[in-house]
């Protein structure tokens, strides 16, 4: 056609080559589009750019907040850490009497100082290792009740594993007179015997946290009911021992009561520790932790069995320090980003709230009172507010 043969004469005329036939013409350079999206085929049509590889991405931005949890959580540890100290050496330092921190070194390191070493040596330092020891063990079993049974409820004060012991160790002194060693032994197997009983009366084809919790409520009732009734029938002097065991008292934190207890509670906080690295692990159910190679009975009874011990050799030293189970655990976990430091922080909140609570007790009012009081002062409050607000799953 003369037309096509004209628009071909006028383009060799003018240097340019005329475009392919169904060729598509796209503004712009085409390196340009093909460097801002990879995906689009090259000019001289190559097979298209590898995609950018998303999942490696959300991979490292995934390790990268691991990495930033875990330096938190050390951080909060090590406040932690500090905090406790620092209560720890108040406790020597002040008293009736306060005493120079240098002084105090001094007796720490064996020197007789006079005035000071017997008050520091004798008197301040069993009490206070007491005070660490016990809430370290009242903040970690209190943690693995709740974490295990996935129940902020199931707590050893409210469960009734406190109140096993106190009737198993107030029997023993109203009745037969125990002291010492015995009545810590009466309140070990008092706790082993309740936790057994609800475990049996709770357990229908599997554990329920709820059926656990509902059942050590009604066993801590009818305990509450021995306590009573044994408190009623012992002598004025056994009576008032039996109280003052029963509030929650750290006087009885002397070196022949710590030469059992203090080892004891060394080693099995060491073993829950170890046993909790597992908690991470059950969280995932049954199914996944056994796919996983974990067994998960075999590491709930071991952890339970640890809380229970726990429990019940710290409430034979000191007696039941109200709430201070309950109340390491919620905290703890408010605090800490990764799971795996919730026992630690657990254990040292628990100490901290014993050796701050054991202060104000002591200082703080005309004369000393226990300090299952102050705990209890400020733990009630806090279970109102969780059942107020309805957050009772751990």
């Amino acid at each position: 056609m003369r037309v096509g043969s004209g628009a071909g004469r006028r383009l060799s005329g003018s240097g340019a080559e005329p475009p392919p036939p169904f060729a598509l013409s796209i503004p712009g350079d085409a390196a340009d589009i093909g460097a801002a999206s990879p995906g689009n085929c090259s000019a001289s049509g190559s097979a298209p750019d590898a995609p950018a590889p998303r999942a490696t991405r959300s991979a490292e931005l995934l390790r990268a907040a691991r990495r930033r949890a875990s330096a938190r959580d050390i951080l909060l540890l090590t406040g932690l850490a500090v905090v406790t100290a620092l209560l720890f050496g108040a406790g020597l330092v002040f008293g009736a009497k306060p005493l120079a921190a240098p002084d105090v070194l001094r007796a720490l390191s064996g020197e007789t100082v006079p005035g000071v070493s017997f008050a520091v040596v004798e008197l301040r330092l069993p009490r206070a290792l007491g005070a660490l020891l016990t809430g370290a063990a009242f903040g970690l079993g209190g943690m693995l009740f709740q974490t295990l049974l996935r129940n902020v409820l199931a707590s050893p004060d409210v469960i009734g594993i406190s109140a096993g012991s106190s009737a198993a160790a107030i029997t023993a002194i109203s009745f037969f007179g125990a002291s010492g060693l015995l009545v810590a032994a009466a309140a070990i197997v008092g706790g082993l015997i309740t936790a057994l009983l609800i475990w049996v009366l709770a357990y229908r084809r599997g554990l329920s946290g709820l059926r656990f919790v509902l059942v050590g409520i009604a066993v801590a009732a009818a305990l509450q009911a021995v306590i009573s009734y044994v408190l009623t029938r012992s002598d004025v002097k056994a009576a008032e021992q039996a109280t003052v065991w029963m509030a929650g008292s750290l006087s009885r934190s002397l070196w022949d009561q710590l030469a059992p207890t203090a080892p004891a509670l060394t080693v099995l906080l060491a073993i829950a520790l170890l046993a909790a690295r597992a908690l991470p692990v059950l969280r995932l159910g049954d199914d996944s932790a056994t796919a996983l190679g974990a067994r998960p009975q075999r590491s709930r009874i071991l952890l339970i069995l640890c809380a229970v011990l726990l429990i019940a050799v710290a409430t034979s030293l000191t007696g039941p320090i109200s709430f201070v189970a309950f109340l390491a655990g919620p905290i703890a976990l408010r605090l800490v980003r990764r799971g795996a430091a919730l026992p630690l922080a657990s254990a040292l909140l628990g100490a901290i709230i014993v050796l701050a609570g054991d202060a104000v007790a002591q200082h703080l009012f005309p004369l000393a009172l226990p300090v299952g009081v102050i705990t209890g002062a400020i733990g009630a409050p806090f279970l109102l507010w969780l059942l107020m607000r309805g957050r009772t799953r751990a």
